[in-house]
């Protein structure tokens, strides 16, 4: 993989970090790359657009806020927490319905917050506990079983995995299990960023178009009020972002193109500031995306996080 950011402090270079990054259009064909555009990797919560898609392609019977809380890694403030709530209330069901790991907010206010409450650690705390109400309530209204429903064979995932293999042409290259518990489908970064393309170019009316309303009109539920993911999709409007663990971040840009960037070594740190240099690349405002974090040395600045392409 290319060095694709770099840590100066002081005017030296003390760390790099190494991926691949690729624009291409809704046919796949790449418009600009650095690294190995093939390069299969597991999306992680890159995949919720499409996880998404797959539920509503089942009936899920949602729109606005609660439409884009399927496709969210959320903080677990207040708003998501009872979004979340209100979608399992529709099911029927409980917080106890959740097969979500106990966590804590992935928001580290929200975190500390629960900590002075004398709060610990919940499934719908964790970050993907909207995805999983979702998943509940597709199950529901299809009367599909749901004490399995992160099952691979479940009429659920075999649905969302025929909509992952739509969007991204080709049949997933490996199956694992993610964080949360559902079914990870992997691809490559090139086929990654076709799906959010053929996602964003989409005609009004389609699902897909419903999805991208939703998560551009309430881009605070797809993350949280305090995320990178929120600048980005405010700063460049008509764009639609969502990253994931282990550093995978993917974006549907005004355009109709595609974009995705993963850092090997896992690290976040320097996965905005390459996303942000590939879309400078691609004409968009480079003073909207000027993200180079600072490195300090006795408290001021000394150096910055800076993209090497």
């Amino acid at each position: 993989m290319d060095v694709l950011v770099e840590v100066v402090r002081s005017g030296f270079v003390e760390s790099r970090h190494r991926g691949v990054a690729v624009r291409v259009d809704a046919d796949g064909e790449v418009m600009w790359s650095t690294g190995v555009p093939d390069t299969v990797i597991f999306p992680r919560s890159a995949n919720k657009p499409f996880q998404a898609l797959g539920m509503m392609a089942a009936g899920l019977p949602l729109n606005g806020p609660e439409l884009a809380l399927a496709a969210a890694s959320h903080s677990g403030e207040p708003f998501h927490l009872d979004a979340v709530r209100d979608i399992l209330a529709r099911s029927g069901l409980d917080e106890s319905a959740l097969q979500t790991p106990p966590s804590y907010p992935l928001d580290p206010k929200e975190h500390a917050a629960v900590l002075r409450a004398g709060g610990g650690r919940a499934p719908i705390l964790m970050d993907c506990s909207g995805k999983h109400a979702a998943m509940l309530l597709t199950s529901v209204v299809n009367d599909w079983p749901t004490d399995s429903y992160l099952e691979p064979d479940h009429p659920l995932q075999q649905t969302i995995t025929e909509t992952f293999a739509r969007l991204t042409g080709a049949a997933p290259e490996a199956v694992g299990v993610d964080g949360c518990g559902a079914p990870l489908l992997a691809t490559t970064l090139r086929r990654l960023a076709m799906a959010i393309a053929r996602v964003v170019v989409a005609p009004d009316g389609s699902d897909e178009r419903r999805l991208v309303d939703a998560m551009l009109a309430h881009p605070e539920y797809v993350s949280g009020t305090r995320r990178d993911d929120l600048r980005l999709m405010r700063a460049i409007p008509g764009l639609v972002a969502k990253s994931g663990a282990e550093s995978v971040l993917v974006a549907g840009l005004p355009d109709g193109s595609g974009c995705a960037v993963k850092i090997e070594d896992g690290g976040w740190r320097p996965l905005f500031v390459a996303m942000h240099r590939v879309l400078e690349i691609a004409g968009l405002d480079a003073a909207l995306l000027h993200e180079r974090p600072a490195v300090l040395g006795g408290g001021k600045q000394v150096g910055e996080v800076r993209p090497a392409f």
